[in-house]
């Protein structure tokens, strides 16, 4: 009795430490915070993660597209026609808001609380589901959606819109990626490496067997070993939560060309951890309150593929 009655006891102070100040999570608390969302996530941790210190907030990009360089004569300043400037614009993060509500029973927390922090089991529950959550809806957003939560922000395949190749249907193979190379601008190839060939497991998975099936020491590579699928020096990355039952027949999926720091994932660092004990049900229930959404920084840095057959 006195164990339990213990055990209580810890877990109220720890419940009453997340409550301070309204539940808003300390600067330090908040960083931990999304430091453990991304560590849980699959392709966030591959974006810029921005902290944002408003709900909206300015990216101010950069560059200079224009020849630079002009035949020089010593002590003469170039005239003013052959003099260029940057090219300033704005990419604005509008984080919108999301609530996330977890109940975990007494017997579940027991030993958690005897073994660890409370708190510190509460945020990591919760941050493996909330960011599951979120790369879902970075990915799969579109406010045209019928699923509300879709529906709050495009997401990543939904806003790549300038430079789409349509696969009609075929399987992922080197004439998709072919495609998408060449159609997206050369100026935006000048770092190759750095982009990545983003799609589905199933796709990713059916490509590198179709590789798997050449009788040459590189097809073994691919079949014994978890060797990186690379195309013309980019690495092929396979999402978990990239779409898999798009199309008619539901077996199409989509393959995104990009480099992902170009991908700007925004979240506002005020955020919320509120718990509270329900004694009748035995049950600690937490509500999370955050703010986040997502934007390319160069949109015209990205090639979608569309009707991309990931069963054949």
């Amino acid at each position: 009795m006195k164990k339990n009655r213990t055990l209580l006891e810890k877990a109220d102070l720890a419940i009453a430490d997340l409550t301070t100040g309204g539940g808003i999570l300390k600067p330090a608390q908040a960083q931990r915070f999304m430091r453990l969302l991304v560590k849980q996530a699959t392709l966030m941790p591959l974006c810029t993660v921005v902290p944002m210190a408003a709900p909206k907030q300015q990216i101010q990009k950069i560059k200079i597209g224009q020849r630079v360089l002009r035949p020089g004569q010593e002590a003469t300043a170039l005239p003013v026609a052959q003099r260029t400037s940057p090219e300033f614009s704005m990419v604005e993060l509008d984080a919108k808001l999301f609530k996330a509500e977890v109940r975990l029973n007494d017997e579940v927390l027991d030993d958690n609380i005897e073994r660890a922090d409370l708190r510190q089991t509460i945020l990591q529950l919760m941050a493996e589901a909330i960011a599951r959550d979120m790369e879902e809806l970075i990915i799969l957003g579109d406010t045209t959606s019928a699923d509300p939560f879709l529906a709050t922000l495009d997401g990543i395949l939904k806003q790549a819109q300038s430079h789409v190749v349509d696969a009609g249907g075929a399987p992922l193979t080197q004439d998709v990626f072919l495609d998408l190379l060449t159609t997206i601008p050369s100026e935006q190839l000048r770092n190759k490496k750095a982009m990545r060939m983003l799609t589905s497991v199933d796709a990713e998975l059916r490509y590198r067997n179709r590789l798997s099936n050449r009788n040459t020491v590189v097809g073994d590579k691919f079949l014994e070993e978890d060797a990186p699928v690379v195309y013309s020096g980019v690495p092929v990355a396979p999402i978990p939560l990239f779409p898999e039952n798009l199309g008619a027949q539901g077996d199409e999926t989509n393959v995104l060309l990009t480099d992902p720091k170009n991908i700007h994932v925004g979240i506002w660092r005020q955020i919320k951890i509120e718990s509270a004990r329900e004694i009748s049900e035995g049950v600690v229930k937490t509500v999370a309150t955050l703010r986040f959404d997502v934007k390319y920084a160069d949109e015209l840095g990205t090639a979608k593929a569309t009707h991309v057959s990931r069963a054949a």
